[in-house]
C-alpha cells in the first residue's frame, strides 16, 4: 500500500470536509466525514448493550437468589430443617462454587426473607424491587420490617437511580415520613393539579448533616455550605432541581433585591426560590419570601412556557400553628419546613433551661456593675 499524492490528497480534501489520518504503517488516508458520527452512534450501541447484559445478570441473579431462599424457606416450614442445616448448606454451596461470592450463611438467610417477603416469583419482575441490585434489597430487608414501606422504597430507588449509601440515608432520615410534607398553601394558590405537583417538591424537616456545620451557623455560613456540597444538597432537595445560584441578583426599578437560593425545577418546568432563616420561623419572613416569589414570577418565568413560581422557606424551628395561619395569609405559593443537623449537632444545642440560666446570670452581672 502506498500514501496518496499530495496533489490528490489535496483535491479530495478540497472536496471533502475530512482530515488524513495515519496508521501504524504511515499509510495516509481520507477520514470519512461522518466518521465521528458513526463512531458515536456505535459507543452508545456498545453502552446500551452493556447495561442491557448487566440489568439481565442481575435479574438472573435476583431470580437465584429468590429461588434459593424459596427453597430453604419451604423446607424449614415442612422439614427438619433448622440454622444448622442452612449453615451447612451455606458451606457446601461455597464448596462446590468458590468463585462466586454470595453463599454465606447470612446471605442465604437474606434470601430466605427476600423470598418471604415477596412469595410470588413471577410477580417480582413486574415490581422496582426486580430492578434493583441484589445489596439494595438486602438493606430494605435488613432496614425495614413495613412490607408497603419496602416497596415504596423500592420504587424510589428505582425511579432515582440511587446508589445503595444514599439508600440507607433515605431509609434512616425517614424519607417516607418527610417527603412532600412541609405545610404550605399550594392547594389555595395554585390549580389542584399544580398544587400536587409543587407539594412533591417539598419535605419536612430537610436533613441537613452532611453540610458538618455546627448549631450556631449563620445565614451565609448556611448558604456557602449548602452551595459548596451543591450535590449532597441538590440530593436531598430531591430529583429535578437544577441550581441556578446563591444571593441571586434581581433588580426592581432601582433596587436591588438578593434571593438566598434560587432553583429551576426542570421536570415541572418552575423556578423555586429557597430562603433561608437560621432562627425560628418569624410571621414576617412569609411576607419576604412572597415578595421574591413574585419577583421572580415577574422578571424570571415565562408564562407561556413556566409553571408558577413557589417559594420554600427553611427554618431552624418553627410553630406549625403560625406557619399555618401565616400560609393561609399569603396568595403567594410558599411552604415552609425546618432542617435538622446531625444528632451529635441536636446535641450540642443549649437547653432551655440552661438559655435561661445564662440569661440570669448575665443580668445580676449587669446589676452588680
Amino acid at each position: 500500500m502506498s500514501s496518496l499524492h499530495p496533489e490528490l490528497s489535496s483535491t479530495l480534501l478540497d472536496y471533502c470536509p475530512a482530515r488524513l489520518v495515519g496508521d501504524a504503517w504511515g499509510v495516509t488516508e481520507v477520514e470519512p466525514a461522518d466518521y465521528a458520527e458513526t463512531l458515536d452512534a456505535l459507543k452508545r450501541r456498545v453502552h446500551d448493550a452493556r447495561f442491557k447484559v448487566q440489568r439481565r445478570a442481575n435479574a438472573e441473579l435476583v431470580a437465584l437468589y429468590w429461588h434459593i431462599g424459596d427453597t430453604v424457606l419451604k423446607r424449614l416450614q415442612v422439614s427438619a430443617w433448622g440454622s444448622g442445616v442452612v449453615i451447612r448448606l451455606a458451606e457446601d454451596l461455597q464448596a462446590e462454587f468458590p468463585t462466586m461470592r454470595g453463599f454465606s450463611r447470612s446471605n442465604l438467610f437474606s434470601m430466605r426473607a427476600f423470598a418471604a417477603a415477596w412469595p410470588e416469583r413471577n410477580g417480582i419482575f413486574q415490581q422496582p424491587v426486580g430492578q434493583l441490585p441484589w445489596t439494595h434489597i438486602v438493606q430494605l430487608l435488613e432496614k425495614l420490617d413495613d412490607q408497603p414501606l419496602r416497596e415504596w422504597y423500592a420504587g424510589k430507588d428505582v425511579q432515582h437511580t440511587w446508589s445503595r449509601a444514599v439508600l440507607i440515608q433515605q431509609i434512616d432520615t425517614r424519607l417516607h415520613d418527610r417527603d412532600s410534607a412541609a405545610p404550605s398553601n399550594f392547594a389555595a394558590a395554585l390549580t389542584r393539579s399544580d398544587s400536587e405537583l409543587a407539594q412533591q417538591l417539598t419535605k419536612d424537616p430537610y436533613t441537613m448533616g452532611f453540610l458538618d456545620v455546627g448549631a450556631d451557623l449563620t445565614e451565609r455560613e448556611f448558604e456557602e455550605r449548602l452551595t459548596r456540597r451543591i450535590v449532597e444538597t441538590l440530593r436531598e432537595l430531591g430529583s429535578g432541581f437544577a441550581f441556578i445560584g446563591r444571593q441571586h441578583h434581581i433588580e426592581g426599578d432601582g433596587d436591588d433585591f438578593y434571593i438566598d437560593l434560587l432553583f429551576f425545577h426542570v421536570e415541572q418546568l418552575r423556578y423555586v426560590v429557597f430562603e433561608l432563616k437560621t432562627r425560628e420561623f418569624d410571621p414576617r419572613d412569609a411576607g419576604q419570601l412572597g415578595f421574591y416569589v413574585a419577583l421572580v414570577d415577574d422578571r424570571l418565568r415565562l408564562p407561556d412556557r413556566h409553571a408558577p413560581t413557589v417559594g420554600i422557606l427553611l427554618a431552624a424551628e418553627k410553630n406549625e400553628t403560625v406557619v399555618r395561619y401565616c400560609v393561609a395569609g399569603t396568595s403567594h405559593p410558599m411552604a415552609v419546613s425546618r432542617y435538622e443537623l446531625t444528632a451529635a449537632e441536636q446535641a450540642a444545642l443549649p437547653t432551655e433551661d440552661t438559655l435561661t440560666r445564662l440569661a440570669a446570670e448575665v443580668a445580676d452581672t449587669a446589676t452588680e456593675r
